[in-house]
């Protein structure tokens, strides 16, 4: 399974609080203290890989692909810029304020910009900023969308075997109790099935929603030990 506000990129501005192929970082020096960045790539234009820098640094050379979900990417803690990249997409950026034990979740996903008087219609990377919050509940799911839809009608099941719907706008959550014990809990979208989500142990389990190179609604998710809400 891959392993997600004031909402920041190229000109636009709204808030939320969120956060596989890799592990979290380990910070190389126990004594000095560290925040963690997580990625999790919803980028479907373009080609080739997703490249992440910190504060100009590329963090991995080989990029990620749409739906990978890194572990958390140790950080000093203070301002620190974040740019993204991917070829035939305009790049988007972000600051993050990285404070220590904390992890700040970054969703870049690409927007259509209509032609203007000086450039012509493009794609451009946008960057959902999301953070962490003590949970308030056992077990939860939380729907982020980064879809082009306006609004998802989501469903998960229950263990007698109803479906509980969430409604989920775009470039927000939406938050519903998780009620199977553990397992695996089937989800859908309209006729999609989407991923299932394997519950485990108490927590958050975070589902991003986001469109595919083909327009396409899908899903990835990830466990988190707590919420995530408004920034």
């Amino acid at each position: 399974m891959k392993t997600i506000f004031k909402l920041v990129a190229a000109g636009v501005s709204a808030a939320l609080f969120l956060t596989a192929p890799s592990t979290a970082q380990e910070p190389e020096d126990p004594s000095v203290k560290y925040g963690f960045i997580r990625l999790a790539n919803a980028v479907a234009a373009g080609s080739g890989p997703l490249i992440l820098e910190i504060d100009g640094e590329d963090v991995n050379p080989d990029g990620y692909v749409i739906g990978d979900i890194t572990g958390g990417i140790s950080a000093r803690p203070g301002s620190r810029k974040v740019t993204l990249r991917r070829e035939g997409a305009k790049e988007g950026s972000t600051t993050v304020n990285v404070a220590v034990n904390e992890t700040t979740i970054l969703i870049p996903f690409a927007e259509r910009v209509p032609a203007s008087d000086t450039e012509e219609a493009h794609w451009a990377i946008r960057v959902l900023r999301l953070k962490q919050q003590d949970p308030q509940n056992e077990r939860s799911a939380t729907f982020v969308s980064v879809s082009q839809t306006p609004e998802l009608k989501v469903e998960m099941r229950e263990p007698d075997g109803k479906w509980n719907t969430t409604h989920v706008k775009r470039l927000s959550i939406a938050q519903a109790p998780i009620l199977y014990p553990r397992g695996y809990v089937p989800v859908k979208c309209g006729e999609i099935k989407l991923e299932s989500i394997p519950v485990g142990e108490p927590g958050n389990y975070v589902v991003l929603l986001y469109d595919d190179e083909e327009g396409n609604v899908k899903s990835i998710n990830f466990r988190d030990f707590k919420f995530l809400n408004a920034d």
